[in-house]
């Protein structure tokens, strides 16, 4: 970034109204606000030239006084099974990672909501980097944008569903992350019941999001259903025992009606007895919920291995005589570290 732009106001911190401000302030017609507003967030403009219907002194009072801080698509990584990874680089030169997961009929976006990460779970190698900073709703917006285009030109289809299980803890970055849903919704008239954000789950941030009666969609990753365990998996977790969480999700599920997808990892030697399985259960009856069963994905990090293939049919079986929806999700994207756990990045500066 140039240090003249390091000292303009990213256009995209302004809502509508404070657009139409600008523009009464330059003796400008309040319409241009809207079409400014289309430019931004329907069309995904990157320049201000791009707005071709507004007049030439028009672009010129923006570029004086804003710039528009895009993000750039530095490495797109193809897997085998068609998943793209991309790396993406922010304009203060960190970078994130988002992933487009299609299937025959629908792609998926993963995108991310920090630098880094808020959290400290063992399995996971976004965890192991410091977290930098939050990702500002422009910046969430444009991994979406980012994932759209590459979606219809390599499946010829848009953007069927959105998951923030990326980098970062959503929860931890609260207003960002619920303005970016909707300028996202607004932008790709994507419903909000197609969006889903997972949490690793902050039983306060829970009950917030409840009060504003979302229409998206709400999936915890929990791992383990005995205190212990799961306390030894995610250590943050001792700050958050397993009765507050779930008379937050009770809360949730009251005020939504929604019910909430478990996310569960099963490993080897720590969540693979009889006893999980009974515990697991037993939370998901008080919880209004479906249990995600996902496969793991190696790390570099962590003394971790995927339990066995008949602990993970015991642990269905189980769910289903309980009458809880239960699926196995298989990972997309390993052969090249795309897939649930494995986003990570040096977040060295790159140069511009």
């Amino acid at each position: 970034m140039s240090a003249e732009n390091a000292t303009k106001r990213d256009i995209r911190a302004l809502d509508l109204q404070a657009l139409k401000a600008f523009f009464a302030q330059h003796n400008q017609q309040a319409f241009r606000a809207n079409q400014v507003y289309q430019w931004l967030w329907q069309k995904g403009a990157h320049h201000f030239d791009e707005m071709t219907n507004l007049s030439k002194s028009t672009r010129e009072l923006l570029d004086t006084h804003f710039v528009i801080n895009h993000i750039a698509v530095d490495r797109q990584q193809r897997s085998s099974d068609q998943t793209i990874k991309n790396a993406i680089r922010l304009h203060d030169g960190l970078t994130v990672e988002s992933v487009l997961i299609p299937t025959e009929t629908r792609s998926t976006a993963c995108v991310s909501s920090q630098v880094g990460c808020s959290l400290d779970c063992t399995f996971c190698a976004t965890s192991q980097l410091k977290r930098m900073r939050n990702l500002n709703p422009d910046e969430i917006y444009d991994q979406v944008m980012a994932l759209d285009r590459q979606s219809q030109l390599y499946f010829g289809r848009p953007l069927s569903n959105i998951v923030f299980m990326g980098m970062g803890e959503p929860l931890m970055n609260y207003k960002n992350v619920i303005a970016a849903v909707e300028r996202i919704t607004e932008g790709l008239g994507l419903s909000p019941k197609r969006i889903t954000i997972s949490t690793s789950g902050i039983p306060k941030m829970i009950e917030k999001l409840a009060d504003e009666n979302p229409r998206f969609q709400l999936a915890v990753s929990l791992h383990s259903a005995r205190e212990k365990v799961r306390n030894q998996i995610m250590p943050f977790s001792t700050s958050f025992d397993l009765e507050t969480l779930q008379k937050s999700l009770q809360y949730w599920y009251q005020l939504t009606r929604s019910k909430i997808t478990f996310e569960y990892l099963i490993w080897k030697g720590i969540n693979d007895t009889q006893q999980d399985i009974e515990a697991l259960v037993a939370y998901c009856k008080r919880v209004p919920s479906k249990v995600n069963i996902i496969e793991y994905n190696p790390t570099d990090f962590g003394d971790f291995e995927g339990a066995d293939q008949k602990v993970i049919e015991a642990y269905k079986m189980a769910l289903e005589r309980a009458r809880i929806t239960v699926t196995v999700r298989r990972s997309r994207g390993k052969d090249i570290d795309a897939a649930c756990g494995q986003l990570a990045n040096k977040l060295i500066p790159l140069e511009s």
